[in-house]
C-alpha cells in the first residue's frame, strides 16, 4: 500500500519526539552552563606548561629546547631562549624559556607539539572556555597564563599524569650516579723475605 513506509517513518520519529521528554538519556541536548557532561581523559583543547614545585618559574620543566616551535604545523609557539642557566626542578642547571608564548586563536589542538617534547613539558589541556572580549592579542597566551601545575595535571588526566611521572622518576633515577664503593678495610704488606748472607 502505498503510503505505509512514510507512515512507519512518522511512528518512529513520534516515538523519539515523545521518549525525549521522559528518558534522561535520549534529550539531546545539555542546558549548558548549568549542566555539563564530563569531559573524558583523553580529550584535548590547547596546550599548557607543566611545573613541578609550588613556584611556576623555578620549576618549569621547559628547557627552551624549541623542538615544539619547530614542529608546529601552524607556527603558533613562540619561544625566545635564557642567556642564563638555572636549577630545574631536579637541581641541574638548565636553559630556560625567557619567552613562551602560544597563539591559541591560530592554534589547532594537533598535540604535535606534546608528542615531540623530550621532558613532558608541555600537556593539552581541557579547557575550552576561553573567549575574549578583545580582538588582537588576547588570545596570545603567555608563560604566564600557560604555566599550570603538576597536581592540575593530575586532577585533569590522572592516568597519563601517572605515568609520566613514573617515567620521569625511572628517567631521573638512571642518572643518579652510583653510590661510591665502599673502601675495604687496609690490609698490612707482606713482610718482605730476608735474605741470607
Amino acid at each position: 500500500m502505498i503510503g505505509t513506509g512514510i507512515l512507519k517513518g512518522m511512528a518512529v520519529t513520534a516515538r523519539n519526539f515523545i521518549g525525549s521528554y521522559f528518558e534522561k538519556d535520549r534529550l539531546i541536548t545539555v542546558q549548558y552552563p548549568e549542566e555539563r557532561i564530563p569531559l573524558a581523559e583523553n580529550y584535548r583543547n590547547f596546550p599548557f606548561l607543566i611545573y613541578d614545585t609550588d613556584d611556576a618559574e623555578a620549576g618549569l620543566r621547559c628547557v627552551a629546547c624549541k623542538i615544539c616551535e619547530k614542529e608546529c604545523p601552524p607556527q603558533c609557539i613562540y619561544i625566545v631562549k635564557s642567556e642564563d642557566k638555572k636549577p630545574d626542578y631536579m637541581g641541574k642547571p638548565q636553559f630556560y624559556p625567557a619567552v613562551f608564548d602560544i597563539d591559541i586563536s591560530v592554534c589547532m589542538s594537533c598535540q604535535i607539539c606534546v608528542e615531540v617534547c623530550p621532558f613532558e613539558a608541555i600537556k593539552m589541556d581541557k579547557e575550552f572556555e576561553l573567549s575574549r572580549r578583545e580582538r588582537f592579542d588576547a588570545l596570545l597566551l603567555r608563560k604566564r597564563e600557560l604555566s599550570k601545575s603538576n597536581d592540575y595535571y593530575h586532577r585533569i588526566c590522572p592516568t597519563d599524569a601517572t605515568q609520566v611521572d613514573a617515567k620521569l622518576a625511572e628517567a631521573a633515577a638512571k642518572k643518579k650516579p652510583a653510590p661510591p664503593a665502599t673502601p675495604s678495610a687496609p690490609t698490612a704488606p707482606a713482610p718482605a723475605a730476608r735474605s741470607a748472607v
